[in-house]
């Protein structure tokens, strides 16, 4: 898959509409939630990549609190977070953590750091990565207003392509890339064998892992997580990575009546994937503690991690 093979106006606009619509359903909770701006948190850890600013930007960082987690959004410079487990306690892997939020925002909190947590306490060093997002209304009021409008706009019309929506990715990828060469670099510091370095994703965040695995030239992540993201079929590549694949058959967006194209292209392939389909769960549960069985996915990424050895010292 090469990232030149449609226009960046086209991208662009099959990304905006992704992007309010994961956006919107990004909460497990009352839809009517707020959005609050807050003040951007102390990130003392977080380390700039070298992809420097977004081109063109003119809209500042910020963060909103909204589904009791936080967000931010505008984001122009891409930072990596590392959650590094105990020394002793390492295996040796590594996860990039990507958050989801439709390329317009990122549920920093539920689908980055409270993952990188999870991962640090099974001994997995965790990156979290704040990678460049499309530009919004710098005001709350205004970036409301557009995603309303973008709704309206574009809930009528049938659901892009997620193969063609990731040709305009990037910016993205190459933070990807950034990342995964960061912790290769530093991969004796922080207890990392570079050659066991994964990325799992959630929504827009999957669909960055996807066009990461397929796309991301020397970034080449050993294993892959795509939640909740799209499941239309794609070419793979002989090489490519084990995958687990974890989506909820009440998800507005990806749990579609097309089949699961990306795990027959797997299979077809004849490459390891693992796919989980819970009967609910919605779009964007990541670590919520719901009352339905996809709250169980991080535990099945877990033993599925454990499985193929993630979890162990390296013999």
């Amino acid at each position: 898959m090469k990232i030149n093979t449609i226009s960046r106006r086209r991208a662009g606009s099959m990304l905006a509409g992704f992007g309010l619509a994961l956006a919107l359903a990004t909460g497990v909770q009352a839809q009517s939630d707020k959005m609050v701006p807050i003040a951007i948190p102390a990130q003392p850890n977080a380390i700039t990549l070298n992809t420097g600013p977004l081109p063109g930007a003119t809209a500042q960082e910020s963060w909103h609190s909204q589904y009791n987690s936080v967000f931010a959004r505008n984001v122009t410079v891409a930072t990596l977070t590392p959650f590094l487990p105990d020394p002793a306690k390492a295996t040796g892997a590594a996860v990039i953590v990507a958050p989801g939020g439709g390329f317009r925002t990122l549920s920093m909190e539920n689908e980055g750091w409270d993952v990188a947590k999870a991962l640090a306490d099974k001994g997995v060093a965790a990156f979290v990565i704040k990678y460049r997002l499309n530009q919004t209304p710098a005001d709350m009021a205004g970036f409301e207003k557009s995603m309303t409008q973008m709704f309206s706009a574009t809930a009528a019309r049938p659901r892009p392509d997620p193969a063609a929506a990731i040709a305009g990715l990037a910016p993205q990828i190459a933070d990807a890339r950034a990342a995964f060469a960061l912790v290769r670099q530093r991969s004796a510091e922080w207890h990392v064998d570079p050659d066991r370095i994964g990325m799992v994703g959630f929504s827009a965040g999957a669909m960055l892992t996807l066009a990461t695995t397929l796309s991301g030239e020397d970034a080449k992540p050993a294993f892959i997580g795509l939640i909740y993201g799209p499941l239309s079929s794609v070419n793979v590549p002989a090489d490519a990575p084990p995958a687990f694949v974890a989506l909820a058959a009440d998800d507005p967006l990806f749990a579609t009546t097309a089949g699961f194209g990306l795990i027959d292209s797997w299979r077809a392939a004849k490459r390891p994937v693992e796919f989980h389909f819970y009967e609910q769960g919605g779009h964007g549960f990541g670590m919520y503690q719901k009352s339905t069985t996809s709250t169980g996915w991080f535990d099945a990424y877990a033993r599925w991690l454990g499985m193929h050895g993630y979890l162990k010292k390296k013999p």
